[in-house]
C-alpha cells in the first residue's frame, strides 16, 4: 500500500488486541472476513470500480494500515487509495469444472492471510463464469470491520452501484465521522473514574471464573491451530414461537431464553455449574458511528451461575440479570478487561471464555443491483478462534443467508456452529445441534422442569443406550449354587484334573470327596447358611479344598491374606463377626488373639478325613452368600464386599466375552484375597476346566512366568493391568499360544498392547473392567486392534449386565459426553458387610426399572459412550483435580507421558506444600535402554519439553520423582498411598534465583522495566507477574532491540520465565550460527556477546 503521505492515530483498544493476535501467530488467516455474491445478470465492471474505490473513499478504514511504535500499534490511513478488482476469467472451463474451480479460488482466499503493515486491508476478486454469470468476493481483516460494517458494506454497494451504472453521481451524505474519531474518543473516555466504576463490576462479576471444559474427541492440543469446520442448523417458526411467547411472559428478550438454553446445553454436557459464554455487542450506541466501516464489536462476557438444578424460569431471571448488567457495562472493551484481569493465559484456550453465542435479531435486507440478481453463497468457514461458536438469526421473506444452505423452513431460525477440528469429529456436533432442538421443544412444553431434566435425548438416542446396548439377558444357572455346579461337573468328569499346584495335582472326584469331608466337619462345628468363615491358607489344593467346603457347609468364606498387617486382619476378623476360621498350622501365629474355633487343614486333616464322603444335603438358594472380599476404603478402613451365589454364576456360566471348556487350563496367578481369583477358580471348576496354581514368587519374575505358561500349557490367563504391561515389556512373546488373555484393573499403556500384537498375539486378548461390588468383570472388550480412542476402551455389559452412564441427576448421558458408571444385573452385591449408610450411598433403586427392589451400583468411575457403543473408561472421578481454574484428567497426563521412549511407567499425582498452592508431581520409572537415570535434572527437563509439545502449560507436572519401580499393592494395581515425598524436581519455583548467566541477567532487567518490579529471578512467569499482551508485545520489541534477533511473541507464552525464554533466545542463537546446541542448557555454552 503505497502513499505519499499518510495521517497516524491511537489504535482503538480491539484493532491492539487483533493487532497482538497477529503478531502472536504471524502469516495467519483466522480474522479473515470473508462474503461470496454470486451475480446473474448483465454487470458493468467499471461501476463496480467505482463504487468499491468510492467506499474506500468514504471509509477510512479501509484506507488503513498499522505501524510500531515502542512496542505499540498506530493507525496510519492513506489520503486515498485504489483497490484493484482482480478479475479471474473462467469462461474456458466447462460449467461443471467453473464451480470447482470458484470453490477452490474461495478457499484459497479464506487462507490468504493480510499483511497489517502493507495492507491493503480489503481484496475484492471477480470470477468471470460467463457475460451473465459472475461471483464477487469481498475479503476484509476483521481489525477494519465487523458484522454491522459488512452490512454497511453491502448497503453501500447496492446505493452506489445502482448510481454509478446510470452515470449518476453518489447519492450518499459525507460521513460525520471517522473511525480514529472513535478511537481517539475512546481512549480520553475509558479512563479515571468510567474506567475504575467500570473494571470494579466486571472484576466481582468474573471472579474466580472456570474454564469451560467440553468433553472432547481429541486431546485438547498445547497450542490452538484454530482449525474449524462449519455445520448448519435450523429451527422451525413453531418453535422459536413458543419460545417467544415464553420470553414475553417472563419479561425477557428471546436473546435471554436462548443464551439460558445454550448454557443448559453447555451445563448438561460439562456438568459445570459455572457456565461463561462470550457474545458479541455491537457497541454502536452513538447515532454517528451507526454509519462507519470499522471494528466497533465487543466481546461480553455471559457468565451465569446454574447452581441448585433451578427451573428454567428460574434460570431465566439469573440470565436476564447477567444480561443487563453485562449491557450496562458494556463500554469496557474485552482487551482492556483481559489485560486488568490477568486471567490464566495459554496457547490452547480463549482466554474468559471458550464458547460463543451470537444472535441477530434483525432481518438482514435484501441487496439490489440493476440487471442484477445477487445471491449469496455459502462459507464453509475452516477456522475458529473458540472450542464452538453457536451464532443464530431470524429469517425473513427477504432474507438472504450469509452462509447459504438448502433450508427446510422459510421462517423461523437459522444458524450455524462453527467448530475447532482439532477438538471435535462432525458427528459429535451434529448430536449437540440434535439435543439443542431437543431441549428447546423441552424448555418450551414445560419451562418449570429443572434444568438438569430436561430432555436431551431422542426416543431413539433414549432406547439405543437404556435398553438396545444393555440386551445382555442369557440363560444361565439361577437355582443351583456354586458348589452344586461344581458337583455336576464332577459327575460329568470324575477322572479329569480339577486343581494343580506345584507337583501335587486332583481330579475332579477327589477335589469333591475331600472337600466333602471337610463340609461335613465344619457343619457339625455350627457352619450353616450365612455364617461367615475366615480363611487363611497360602495358594494351594489345600485352599481350594477349603473354599469348597465352606460353601458346601452352607457358609460364606471371607479370604484373609497372610502378607496383610496385622491390625488390617484384626480389623477383617472382628469386622465380618468371624465365627471360625480354617487356617494352616505356619498361619496360626497371625491370629494369637482370635478366641473362635480355628481348624488347621493340614494339623487336623486326620480328624477331618475321618468325615463322610458323600455330597451334603442343602437348602440354600443362589441369593445366600457365597463370600465377603474387603477392598479399601476411602476412610483407611477396608469394607466388605458380600457376594451371593448367582453373582459368581452370571460371571462364569454361559457368557459373552470367554467360551470356558473341560480341556481349557486356566491359570490361578491371583491371590484369593484379589476378586478376580472368583474368575480364574470358578470359572475353571464350573466349566470343568483345569485351575493351575501359579506362586506369586513365579510371577515376580517375567520369564519365569513365562517358562511355566508353556510348561504347564496354560491356556486361559488373567493379568491385572500393571502386571500385563510388565510382562509385555519383558517378555511379549509369552502370550501366543495362550487362547484367552485377560487384563485390567487400571488405565493401559497403548504401547504394550502394540508390543503383544508385534510379537505375537493371543488367540483371543480381551481388556476386561469391573467393580468387585459387581463380581469381578462387568465389561469386556476384544482388542484386534489398537482402537481410535483417547483412552483403551473397556467394551460393552458382559452377559445378564447392564451398565449405565449417568449425570448426579440419573439422567442419561449422550454419546460422548462424561457421566459417572452405574452397574446393574444379576452380578451385583448383596451389600457393604454391617455398612447400611455406605450400601444405601452406594446401592441405589434403579430409576429405570419397573421391577421391585431392582438395583444399580454407583462405581464412583467415569466413563463415556464411544459412537459404536464400546465404553471409554476416564478415571475415578476423585482423580479429577483442578489447579488454577482447570479441570485435569490425571490419567490424561499419564497416558502422554507414557509415550515417551524414556518413560516405562508412570503415575501422576496432586501435591499441595502450601495452602491453595496445588501442583502436579510425576513419577517415572525409566527405560534405561533410552536414558541414563543418574541425571536426574536433564531427564525431568526432557519430559517437561516432551509434554509441553503436547499439553497445555497447566497440565505440565511442575515435580518430577524417579523411581526404580512404582509401588504395588498386593492385588498388583498401583499403591498412589506409598508413593515418596515429591522433593526430586520441581519447576516454577517461588524463591527468587537470580540469573546465572548474562543473557538471563539482560533479560531480567528488561523483565523489571516492562513490568515495573524491582527484582525479577529467572523462575518468575511473566503473566503471574502481571504481563499481558501489550506488555508482551513491549517485552519481545526490547528484546529484539537488546539481542539483535527476531523474537516472535509466541515464544514468550511458550517459554513464559526468563530461565525458559534465555534458553529459547540461546538456541535462536546458535541455530542461526548452524550450530547444534539444543541439547545444553544454557549454563554449560559460552557466554554469548549481544
Amino acid at each position: 500500500m503505497s502513499s505519499k503521505e499518510v495521517f497516524v492515530f491511537p489504535a482503538s483498544f480491539a484493532q491492539q488486541r487483533l493487532w497482538f493476535l497477529d503478531q502472536l501467530i504471524p502469516g495467519n488467516a483466522i480474522y479473515n472476513v470473508l462474503t461470496v455474491i454470486r451475480l446473474t445478470g448483465s454487470l458493468k465492471l467499471a461501476a463496480l470500480e467505482q463504487t468499491f474505490n468510492e467506499i474506500v473513499r468514504r471509509h477510512e478504514t479501509l484506507r488503513t494500515t498499522f505501524i510500531v511504535l515502542d512496542g505499540q500499534p498506530l493507525q496510519t490511513i492513506a489520503p486515498s487509495l485504489t483497490i484493484p478488482i482482480s478479475v479471474l476469467n473462467l469462461q474456458q472451463l466447462p460449467t461443471d469444472r467453473q464451480e470447482v474451480k470458484a470453490k477452490c479460488i474461495v478457499t484459497a482466499e479464506i487462507e490468504h492471510p493480510f499483511d497489517l503493515s502493507s495492507g491493503p486491508l480489503l481484496r475484492v476478486i471477480l470470477l468471470v463464469l460467463s457475460e451473465t454469470e459472475h461471483i464477487l468476493l469481498l475479503n476484509m481483516h476483521h481489525i477494519i470491520c465487523d458484522d454491522w460494517s459488512m452490512g454497511l458494506l453491502i448497503r453501500e454497494l447496492g446505493t452506489l452501484y445502482a448510481a454509478f451504472a446510470q452515470n449518476q453521481p453518489s447519492p450518499l451524505l459525507e460521513l460525520p465521522l471517522q473511525y480514529a474519531d472513535f478511537a481517539h474518543w475512546q481512549r480520553d473516555w475509558l479512563q479515571g473514574e468510567v474506567l475504575q466504576t467500570h473494571l470494579a463490576y466486571w472484576r466481582e462479576q468474573l471472579n474466580g471464573i472456570s474454564i469451560l471444559h467440553l468433553p472432547t474427541d481429541k486431546l485438547r492440543p498445547a497450542i490452538q491451530s484454530y482449525q474449524g469446520a462449519t455445520q448448519f442448523l435450523e429451527l422451525p417458526k413453531k418453535l422459536i414461537d413458543g419460545l417467544e411467547k415464553l420470553s414475553q411472559q417472563e419479561g425477557v428478550t428471546l436473546f435471554m431464553t436462548l443464551v439460558a438454553a445454550f448454557q443448559t446445553l453447555l451445563y448438561r454436557y460439562t456438568h459445570q455449574e459455572d457456565i461463561a459464554l462470550g457474545s458479541a455487542i455491537a457497541n454502536r450506541n452513538r447515532s454517528e458511528i451507526e454509519g462507519i466501516i470499522g471494528f466497533f464489536v465487543n466481546s461480553l462476557v455471559l457468565r451465569s451461575n446454574l447452581s441448585g438444578n433451578p427451573t428454567f424460569r428460574e434460570l431465566l431471571g439469573r440470565v436476564r440479570e447477567v444480561t443487563l448488567g453485562a449491557y450496562s457495562h458494556q463500554d469496557l472493551p474485552f482487551e482492556k478487561l483481559v489485560e486488568e484481569l490477568h486471567p490464566e493465559r495459554n496457547l490452547s484456550h480463549h482466554p474468559l471464555f471458550q464458547v460463543v453465542f451470537g444472535f441477530q435479531n434483525a432481518p438482514m435486507s435484501a441487496l439490489e443491483l440493476p440487471e442484477l440478481v445477487p445471491s449469496f453463497m455459502n462459507i464453509d468457514l475452516k477456522k475458529t478462534r473458540f472450542d464452538l461458536e453457536l451464532h443464530l438469526w431470524k429469517c425473513s421473506e427477504d432474507f438472504r443467508s450469509l452462509w447459504g444452505g438448502n433450508w427446510e423452513y422459510s421462517e423461523g431460525l437459522r444458524g450455524v456452529m462453527v467448530y475447532n477440528t482439532d477438538l471435535f469429529e462432525r458427528a459429535t456436533i451434529s448430536r449437540m445441534l440434535k439435543h439443542f432442538k431437543t431441549l428447546l421443544s423441552g424448555i418450551v412444553a414445560n419451562p418449570e422442569q429443572r434444568i438438569a431434566n430436561l430432555p436431551l435425548l431422542s426416543e431413539v438416542e433414549l432406547h439405543q443406550v437404556l435398553v438396545e446396548w444393555n440386551n445382555t439377558q442369557a440363560d444361565y444357572p439361577q437355582d443351583k449354587c456354586i458348589h452344586q455346579l461344581f458337583e455336576e461337573k464332577v459327575q460329568q468328569y470324575p477322572n479329569s484334573i480339577a486343581v494343580s499346584f506345584a507337583n501335587e495335582q486332583l481330579t475332579y472326584q477327589e477335589l469333591n470327596t475331600r472337600s466333602n469331608k471337610l463340609a461335613h466337619h465344619l457343619q457339625k462345628i455350627g457352619v450353616c447358611s450365612e455364617v461367615l468363615v475366615g480363611i487363611c491358607i497360602s495358594q494351594s489344593i489345600e485352599m481350594i479344598i477349603g473354599l469348597l467346603g465352606i460353601l458346601k457347609a452352607g457358609g460364606a468364606y471371607v479370604p484373609l491374606d497372610p502378607s496383610y498387617p496385622q491390625e488390617r486382619l484384626n480389623f477383617m476378623l472382628e469386622d465380618a463377626q468371624v465365627s471360625l476360621l480354617l487356617t494352616q498350622e505356619n498361619l496360626l501365629k497371625h491370629f494369637e488373639g482370635f478366641s473362635n474355633p480355628i481348624i488347621s487343614i493340614d494339623k487336623d486333616w486326620e480328624i477331618i478325613t475321618q468325615e463322610q464322603e458323600d455330597n451334603l444335603k442343602s437348602d440354600l438358594n443362589t441369593d445366600n452368600l457365597a463370600y465377603v472380599i474387603y477392598t479399601s476404603g476411602s476412610t483407611g478402613k477396608p469394607k466388605g464386599v458380600a457376594v451371593p451365589h448367582k453373582a459368581v454364576n452370571r460371571l462364569v456360566c454361559n457368557t459373552n466375552y470367554i467360551k470356558l471348556e473341560p480341556s481349557d487350563k486356566v491359570a490361578q496367578a491371583s491371590n484369593t484375597s484379589f476378586d478376580a481369583a472368583t474368575f480364574e477358580i470358578w470359572g475353571a471348576l464350573l466349566n470343568g476346566a483345569q485351575l493351575v496354581g501359579i506362586s506369586k514368587y513365579v510371577t515376580l519374575s517375567s520369564r519365569e512366568f513365562a517358562l511355566q505358561l508353556r510348561e504347564k500349557s496354560i491356556n486361559v490367563l488373567f493379568l491385572t493391568t500393571a502386571l500385563f504391561q510388565q510382562f509385555a515389556r519383558n517378555v511379549p512373546q509369552a502370550f501366543a499360544t495362550l487362547k484367552y488373555l485377560l487384563f485390567g484393573g487400571e488405565t493401559v499403556d497403548t504401547r504394550w498392547i502394540t508390543k503383544i500384537l508385534q510379537y505375537g498375539a493371543p488367540k483371543h486378548l480381551i481388556h476386561v473392567y469391573g467393580p468387585t461390588e459387581n463380581t469381578t468383570f462387568s465389561s469386556y472388550y476384544c482388542v484386534e486392534e489398537l482402537p481410535s480412542a483417547t483412552y483403551f476402551p473397556i467394551g460393552r455389559p458382559i452377559t445378564n449386565t447392564q451398565i449405565y452412564i449417568l449425570d448426579t441427576h440419573l439422567q442419561p448421558m449422550p454419546i460422548g459426553v462424561t457421566g459417572e458408571l452405574y452397574m446393574g444385573g444379576e452380578g451385583l452385591a448383596r451389600e457393604y458387610l454391617n455398612r447400611p449408610e455406605l450400601t444405601a450411598e452406594h446401592f441405589i433403586t434403579h430409576p429405570f426399572s419397573n421391577k421391585p427392589k431392582t438395583r444399580l451400583y454407583k462405581t464412583g468411575d467415569l466413563a463415556r459412550y464411544l459412537p459404536d457403543g464400546n465404553i471409554e473408561f476416564l478415571g475415578r472421578i476423585d482423580n479429577q483435580v483442578k489447579i488454577r481454574g482447570f479441570r485435569i484428567e490425571l490419567s490424561e497426563i499419564e497416558a502422554v507421558l507414557s509415550q515417551h521412549l524414556a518413560v516405562t511407567a508412570t503415575v501422576v499425582i496432586v501435591a499441595e506444600d502450601v495452602p491453595d498452592d496445588k501442583y502436579l508431581v510425576a513419577y517415572i520409572v525409566p527405560n534405561q535402554e533410552q536414558i541414563p537415570t543418574q541425571d536426574v535434572q536433564g531427564f525431568a527437563s526432557l519430559l517437561r519439553q516432551f509434554l509441553k509439545e503436547k499439553l497445555p502449560e497447566y497440565m505440565v507436572p511442575r515435580a518430577y520423582v524417579v523411581l526404580e519401580s512404582l509401588p504395588l499393592t498386593p492385588n498388583g494395581k498401583v499403591d498412589r498411598r506409598a508413593l515418596p515425598t515429591p522433593d526430586t524436581i520441581t519447576f516454577n519455583n517461588h524463591d527468587y534465583v537470580a540469573p546465572r548467566s548474562q543473557v538471563e541477567e539482560l533479560l531480567a532487567e528488561i523483565w523489571a522495566k516492562v513490568l515495573g518490579k524491582e527484582q525479577v529471578g529467572v523462575h518468575d512467569n511473566f503473566f503471574e507477574l502481571g504481563g499481558h499482551s501489550l506488555l508482551a508485545t513491549q517485552l519481545t520489541s526490547r528484546i529484539r532491540d537488546t539481542f539483535q534477533i527476531d523474537l516472535p511473541v509466541r515464544n514468550l507464552f511458550e517459554a513464559p520465565t526468563v530461565e525458559q525464554l534465555a534458553r529459547c533466545i540461546d538456541t535462536m542463537y546458535w541455530t542461526a550460527k548452524g550450530v547444534d546446541k539444543v541439547g545444553t542448557t544454557s549454563q554449560e555454552r559460552e557466554d554469548v556477546e549481544f
